[in-house]
């Protein structure tokens, strides 16, 4: 029999989360001068721990401050101060749930207009159309540069541990810089780091293995993976069913699935490569299919937002139920799902023909919602995707002219 969404869940490293249901990531854009939590971010997680959720993984947690996805991120260094920190991690844990520091690197998805560090294991740049000029081409990977981001992940993981959060998720998924080393199509390299499947996942296992034996050995470390990147000569689900095995060996708490990039954002429910996903729990089909093969706990995000479509993923071999945009939309959804079993978090979808016009649109709807919740607001009912888009743009104008000053002061 399969587990029920409240039933408690014991982690390889030894630490019980509540229940099956975890907040998963989102781009929230809400940090306080200098990349660092604040109380628009403390709010926002008081609002989700509050809301009976048993996990909750925070958005990314960049390891170089110089490399941002947006502006208004966060980052965590070795030198960074750990107060915030410490104080964000215990907002969610005066309410009884477990909280987990996703950590990243965008690689080459960073934005023109931000003026970072642009690096990829190979010289690939984005194919957006006629808006691939909002980033530049990467250049390739040095064997210092990958020592480089090694050392800044797992100096992230270590700093997580010293402000008291529970767990690290190393991000692997959604083009971002381990998921370009992952895939043939931004991983071009013909030295250890590319070529075959065991040398594109090197980077990753390395990240990975020198973490786990950095910290306790009661601090959870999970990793975010795509099922498929939903582009043709992509890493495909052949190929996650190799890398889940890979990392079985290096002491694993638990792999998220989703699946997209920038390029094809079916983290969003479309594809660039005219594969159909299910209207909600996009990668169940995947997921049923690596869970048959995986020796590790999954975790399985994308479009969640019903009671039996939860039950449905536990059904299938999935251990935990990762929910993002409907979080956004209603933050107490796991706690009323206990007395109202019907009660549904809408995700509102834009589909217009500009599609990474609108995969923007949907990124601005989410995060305007996450602003109000940061503001201790409730989550309005209903947006104005256009309104939302421009002044999504107009503040990140503002953030970015604000970090790149920063930026240019601390050089």
């Amino acid at each position: 029999m399969s587990a029920a969404v409240f039933d408690a869940f014991t982690l390889n490293s030894g630490g019980e989360l509540k229940n099956r249901l975890v907040k998963a990531a989102m781009e929230e854009n809400l940090a306080a001068p200098g990349q660092l939590p604040g109380r628009q971010l403390f709010n926002l997680y008081d609002q989700w721990a509050r809301g009976g959720t048993g996990l909750l993984i925070t958005g990314n947690v960049m390891v170089d401050r110089l490399a941002m996805t947006g502006p208004g991120g966060v980052a965590l260094e070795a030198d960074t101060p750990l107060a915030p920190f410490q104080e964000w991690a215990s907002v969610v844990h005066r309410h009884g749930a477990k909280v987990w520091m996703q950590i990243n690197h965008p690689g080459r998805q960073v934005f023109r207009k931000m003026a970072g560090k642009n690096i990829a294991p190979s010289a690939v740049g984005l194919a957006l159309g006629k808006h691939s000029g909002l980033f530049e081409l990467p250049r390739a990977m040095t064997d210092s540069d990958i020592e480089d981001v090694i050392q800044r992940f797992v100096a992230t993981a270590a700093q997580a541990e010293r402000a008291g959060f529970d767990g690290v998720e190393i991000h692997a998924a959604h083009g971002y810089l381990l998921a370009q080393f992952l895939s043939p199509l931004t991983n071009q390299r013909s030295d250890r780091w590319g070529g075959s499947l065991e040398n594109r996942t090197r980077l990753l296992r390395d990240i990975a293995a020198r973490i786990r034996t950095t910290v306790a050995p009661g601090f959870a470390v999970a990793v975010k993976l795509n099922s498929a990147d939903f582009q043709r000569g992509g890493f495909d689900i052949e190929d996650a069913e190799q890398v889940l095995g890979s990392l079985a060996e290096l002491n694993i708490d638990l792999v998220e699935l989703s699946g997209g990039s920038y390029e094809s954002p079916a983290m969003q429910g479309r594809t660039a490569d005219g594969r159909t996903l299910a209207r909600e729990a996009y990668f169940l089909e995947f997921a049923k299919v690596l869970s048959a093969a995986s020796p590790m706990p999954l975790m399985l995000t994308g479009g969640i937002r019903r009671l039996p479509i939860a039950q449905e993923v536990l059904a299938s071999g999935v251990e935990l139920v990762g929910m993002a945009s409907a979080l956004a939309q209603a933050p107490d959804l796991p706690s009323r799902w206990r007395t109202e079993p019907n009660a549904s978090g809408d995700i509102v979808q834009v589909h217009w023909k500009d599609k990474t016009l609108g995969g923007l649109a949907n990124m601005a709807l989410v995060r305007r919602q996450l602003r109000r919740m940061g503001a201790n607001r409730k989550p309005a009912r209903r947006l104005s995707a256009i309104l939302s888009i421009v002044l999504d743009q107009y503040r990140l104008a503002g953030l970015t002219k604000n970090y790149r000053r920063n930026v240019s002061q601390a050089s």
